[in-house]
Parts: structure tokens; sequence; C-alpha cells
């Protein structure tokens, strides 16, 4: 199926690597353009590479929590890429532990970036998207259901998916379409708790049992579905929260 993609640009945050890697390698396979963002230049400049650099990708280093990285990173995406068609907001997993445990501090971070610099990257596109375009909020499983020792995930991502059945609300009139991606248990290169470590195969055993489709998915997979969502071919989606779990939540 052709997504439409030809020739469109997307602005895409924490995409160095991961899930957000996987959509700009989704979008740029399906002939779309690309600026890939992330905290790391040196993980930037390595997944442009990676991506076949110009024309099709490009890339900057911003902290979604700097109140001025909003701004840059969309003016950066329409000069190299000519348009902004959409976008793809990731931002990295806040601080582990449970809501009592997780210092204050902590939550005022993932505040200001999961939240606060989630909403700038959507306030600083509005003005250059047209009808037509989409922006896609990466979200957590903790939508729907409490995660263990992730009090801030429980806690922030419930808001940001009624933040963006809000936005679907406030932009459809304009023809521009707001969805909640949920990612499931996902094999990305990230290792356990950073620890470096690769996961055992006991470990492995137990984060695939609960799983209808009994495995984790792979980025790709999760890659596929956001191109389609942020595609012209999914042009009356909006304002829904799509989950990408192998069947793993039992809610509805």
């Amino acid at each position: 199926m052709d997504l439409g993609l030809g020739g469109r640009g997307f602005l895409l945050t924490g995409a160095s690597r991961g899930l957000g890697f996987a959509t700009a390698r989704a979008l740029v396979d399906n002939e779309a353009r690309v600026l890939v963002s992330s905290r790391s230049a040196d993980g930037v400049a390595r997944a442009v590479d990676r991506l076949g650099g110009a024309p099709s990708a490009h890339g900057v280093a911003a902290d979604l929590a700097d109140a001025g990285a909003a701004e840059a990173l969309v003016a950066a995406g329409v000069e190299r890429l000519g348009r902004l068609d959409g976008a793809f907001l990731s931002v990295g997993r806040p601080v582990q532990g449970s809501v009592l445990e997780v210092a204050e501090e902590h939550w005022r971070d993932a505040v200001e970036s999961l939240l606060l610099g989630t909403i700038r990257v959507v306030r600083a596109l509005v003005p250059v998207l047209g009808p037509g375009a989409a922006i896609g909020l990466v979200l957590s499983t903790s939508v729907r259901e409490p995660k263990r020792r992730l009090g801030i995930s429980n806690g922030l991502r419930p808001g940001l998916a009624m933040t963006a059945k809000a936005l679907a609300d406030e932009l459809g009139p304009r023809g521009i379409r707001v969805v909640g991606l949920v990612p499931g248990t996902i094999d990305t290169d990230e290792t356990p708790e950073g620890t470096g470590t690769p996961r055992s195969a006991e470990t492995q055993a137990e984060r695939a049992a609960g799983i209808p489709l009994g495995r984790p998915g792979t980025p790709e997979e999760f890659g596929r579905v956001a191109a389609f969502l942020l595609s012209p071919a999914a042009s009356y989606v909006t304002g829904t929260m799509v989950a990408v779990d192998g069947g793993r939540m039992r809610s509805l």
C-alpha cells in the first residue's frame, strides 16, 4: 500500500535509537524526509548516517527540557526539509521508582521535559502545519493501567494522553490529526535499567508470558504502525490511543 508519504517532512524527537529511530527508518523507507533529534549529538549523527543522510535525513541535538528547544527544532525542520507535515514526539523514560520513593526534583524534571517539552513543540509546530498534517505522541501502557515502580510515568502519561485527545479536538477543524502511540513490551537496544547487561533467557520468558502473541515486539513493528498513523493513509484517524502491545493490555 502506498502511504502517500513521498516528499513529506517530519520532525522526530527521541529518535537517535529505539522506537524513534525505527519510526524514522519506516518514514524514510516510504520516501519521506526526516529531521531526527535527541539529547546526544553523537547519537543524532549516527542515526542520520544510518538513515542515509541528506536529503532524506537531517539531525539536530536538543533537550526538550530546554525552553528554547522547541522553537529551534521546528525552525530547523522547516529550513532543512523545506516543509513540515507532522511530528513524532517521544521523550525519554522518567526516573524509576514508586510514587513515594521518587524525589520531588525528579517529578519536576519530568514535568518540564515530558509534559511541558511536548506541549512546547506542539505549540511551535502548529503555525507551520497545514491540512493533512499529523502529530504522534509516544505514550506508555501506563495511560490505561499503572506500571510497577514507574510512579512518574503513571502520574504524567495519562495526562499527556488526555492532552493529545484535547489537541485532536482543537486541531481537527484545521485538518491536523493527533494520535497517541502506546507501545507495550518492545525489544530495543536498551538494556535493563541501563546496566549494560543483556536480559537473561529467564527474564525474556517472563516478559513474554503475559503477551497473547507470545513474544515482545520489535522496534520495526512499532515503526511501521507509527509511519502509517502519520501518513495520509490514516487520514480519518485522530484523537485515539493506538496500542502496539501484542495484546498485553487487558483494558479496552
